[in-house]
């Protein structure tokens, strides 16, 4: 998930576009088709790039170490915070008038925050850089905080013209970005590997895909939009704009920060506490749980807020959100918790020996993974039936709790139980949004507690297998081999037996 306003936020304002260029130039069927087919299209470029990705890490783990992990963690969480309001929140705006000139002023201005947030950061990474240092506990961080603004002015124009990419749906141009971003960030982070093998080369690798991602989207649009932008731009649009969507930068950015630092702190908690080591490990370990999960539910999340609208009109939302909470159930439940047993083993015959520690922070992440998956989707719910004050709530409750477990755990002196503590905190509260939401759509908690036992049942007697083959210590490349075989057949299975799961694919194919 991602994140629950920023998500939300965006998806709200999508639909208002594609809720009112429907109502003119299409029917619902032909509305239908347009939605999954900018979702495939997306989802193909997405695909390459975490396909790329997931096969560079085996790599990447034997050229860079755990710490050198943790150090590029801390810069990826220092420039993700910036990185969220690096347009002031302006680039929400862009899809909202009916102008396209006025648009274009709104890409202006967010190309203006984006400088003047920029500038910002260059003298408060030069002022706080010792403090900064002292706090994360990482000398080696010291050395590569002066790449923080070239990445937050480089993601800051990508988010806006992103935003203008989105409204003008040519989503192509955003999938052919990603390709030419994965690529280059994996080549050059594996070619910096191979030479210096330091943690340079992985922050110079993230700067390069993302800036060469903004090259690439920036060129195509200029190439197609570029007399509309020049005929459109003038100073006074500008300011105009900036009046009257004021409430983006100052009602908006406090609850995308609030939410991004809570995604953030795991990594700034566990270097204070600890070392950057432990933050490699964590790292890792979170990232290959989130990159497949967050790929299918962002999928799933983009689809069933345009059904959800339309299913809360017709009054048939229960019906729609148990299919969907049934849907993510079968597809997250059985491969996370067969990770949940092997999980040390997948990292150490993967990865090697040295990350087998991030398999077990994997192991400890993976209820909580679970439960973020199946509820993250269904975030749209709450808008859907206007309860907007939700999210800040929700936002704000979801940090405290973060910050308190992690806290805890450091202050205990134990790396795994402040990550116990996260998980046992995070499936608590991303339980609650879970059946928040379902409470909000009309549909029962018997009836989501029933889903997920039903699903449960069919877990048994693979994990009693696998449970046994520990026990008898067979080899872990066999285990590892009989896991992945094991999840395989489930999913052929139920591809091939659950008569709702087919029905479900193919009312979201049409």
């Amino acid at each position: 998930m991602s994140s629950v306003i920023t998500e939300t936020s965006f998806k709200v304002l999508e639909m208002d576009e594609i809720t009112a260029d429907a109502a003119e130039e299409q029917s619902d069927n032909s509305k239908k088709e347009s939605f999954v087919t900018d979702v495939l299209t997306l989802a193909g470029g997405t695909t390459f790039a975490q396909i790329l990705t997931i096969l560079a890490a085996p790599v990447l783990t034997r050229l860079y170490g755990p710490d050198d992990f943790g150090v590029w963690a801390l810069y990826l969480s220092i420039t993700s915070i910036i990185s969220v309001i690096a347009c002031m929140r302006y680039e929400y705006s862009i899809m909202l008038p009916e102008s396209s000139e006025e648009a274009v002023n709104l890409l202006g201005l967010s190309f203006l925050a984006v400088l003047f947030v920029t500038g910002l950061t260059f003298p408060a990474i030069w002022y706080f850089k010792e403090p900064i240092v002292d706090i994360l506990n990482s000398q080696q961080i010291g050395d590569y905080l002066w790449l923080v603004p070239p990445f937050i002015f480089v993601n800051g124009l990508f988010l806006a013209l992103n935003s203008w990419n989105s409204r003008t749906k040519l989503f192509k141009r955003l999938s052919l970005s990603r390709v030419f971003s994965s690529f280059s960030s994996t080549a050059t982070q594996l070619g910096l590997g191979f030479t210096e093998k330091v943690a340079g080369g992985l922050i110079v690798g993230s700067l390069a895909g993302q800036s060469i991602a903004t090259f690439v989207l920036g060129g195509q649009i200029w190439r197609d939009d570029r007399k509309l932008i020049a005929k459109s731009l003038s100073w006074e649009k500008i300011y105009e704009g900036f009046k009257k969507y004021r409430k983006f930068s100052f009602v908006d950015t406090w609850g995308a920060l609030m939410n991004s630092v809570s995604w953030q702190l795991p990594a700034f908690l566990l270097s204070a506490f600890f070392t950057p080591a432990v933050v490699g490990f964590y790292s890792l370990g979170f990232r290959l749980l989130q990159l497949p999960m967050s790929f299918i539910g962002g999928s799933i999340s983009q689809v069933f807020f345009q059904r959800a609208s339309r299913a809360f009109t017709e009054g048939t939302l229960p019906y729609l959100v148990e299919d969907v909470f049934r849907m993510l159930v079968v597809i997250g439940m059985f491969p996370i918790l067969i990770l949940t047993i092997v999980g040390g083993d997948v990292f150490t015959v993967i990865f090697g020996k040295a990350w087998t520690e991030a398999g077990i922070y994997a192991q400890i992440l993976s209820l909580w993974a679970f439960v973020w998956f199946i509820s993250s989707p269904l975030t749209a719910i709450y808008v859907v039936v206007e309860k907007y004050h939700f999210g800040f709530h929700y936002n704000f409750f979801n940090l405290i709790t973060r910050l308190l477990s992690l806290t805890i755990g450091g202050l205990l002196g134990n790396a795994r139980t402040a990550l116990i503590l996260f998980s046992l905190s995070g499936i608590a509260v991303y339980g609650y949004l879970c059946l928040k939401m379902m409470s909000y759509a009309g549909v029962k908690a018997s009836r989501v507690l029933k889903i997920v036992f039903s699903n449960f049942i069919l877990f048994i007697p693979a994990g009693t297998i696998i449970i046994a083959l520990k026990i008898v210590e067979i080899n872990q490349i066999l285990i590892v081999i009989f896991s992945g075989v094991i999840v395989c057949f489930y999913y052929l299975y139920i591809l091939k037996k659950d008569e709702q799961m087919k029905k479900i694919i193919r009312e979201f194919r049409n």
